[in-house]
């Protein structure tokens, strides 16, 4: 493997600590970080123009981002005190032992959770609501909105998600900076977990003896 590939699967298996959890944890970080990563390249103040904050408070959420590396300067780009900013490349894990043992932890990850589902609820309901009116017959085909039921195991869900997720990251390593004449930005959203009030099926006899042998 490359140098260049090794990067590349550093950045995208980035599990973030609980430092910079904490530092993320902001209603309004979490904003900046899901327009940096949907739409691509801002100033502060595109920022603040399109979150409705003041320059000022982007800009000082921005360099917050920056220093635990959520988001960098675009190089080469503005015009004296100018700074354009973009998202760091790669995806991050909320999922180390450190957050799941600690309250700290677990409160910085519900509300980080909490303010990416909002966001993604709000795109999605955005293209329900808009996406006919507004969009080419030729994008709502190509568009799939889907819903499947399953029962599977805890080891057999874990399976099909590292599968799931080794195909999104290739498919978006392949068109991260893609600015092609009639691509716009696409969010790939993807949910998989155990229904909260249906009921883990028991082992019979026969299966627990065999776990034990």
């Amino acid at each position: 493997m490359s140098n260049n590939d090794d990067q590349r699967q550093i950045l995208r298996e980035r599990t973030i600590d609980l430092e910079s959890l904490k530092a993320l944890a902001h209603p309004l970080r979490v904003k900046i970080f899901d327009v940096l990563s949907t739409y691509g390249e801002f100033t502060a103040s595109g920022l603040a123009e399109r979150l409705g904050e003041s320059s000022g408070a982007t800009s000082y959420h921005l360099r917050q981002l920056e220093k635990h590396g959520f988001v960098r300067e675009v190089e080469g780009r503005g015009v004296g005190r100018e700074r354009w900013w973009e998202r760091t490349p790669g995806g991050i894990t909320l999922g180390s032992a450190e957050m799941k043992e600690t309250l700290a932890g677990r409160e910085a990850s519900q509300l980080v959770m909490r303010e990416w589902s909002s966001n993604r609820e709000r795109t999605l309901a955005e293209f329900m609501e808009r996406g006919y009116d507004e969009l080419t017959a030729e994008w709502i085909e190509a568009s799939v909105v889907s819903l499947t039921n399953v029962f599977v195991t805890a080891e057999e869900l874990g399976e099909f998600a590292e599968r799931y997720m080794a195909m999104v990251a290739e498919f978006a390593e392949q068109h991260r900076d893609q600015r092609t004449p009639g691509s716009r930005p696409v969010q790939i959203q993807f949910h998989a977990f155990p229904v909260i009030d249906g009921e883990e099926i028991p082992l019979n006899d026969t299966q627990e003896k065999g776990t034990e042998s």
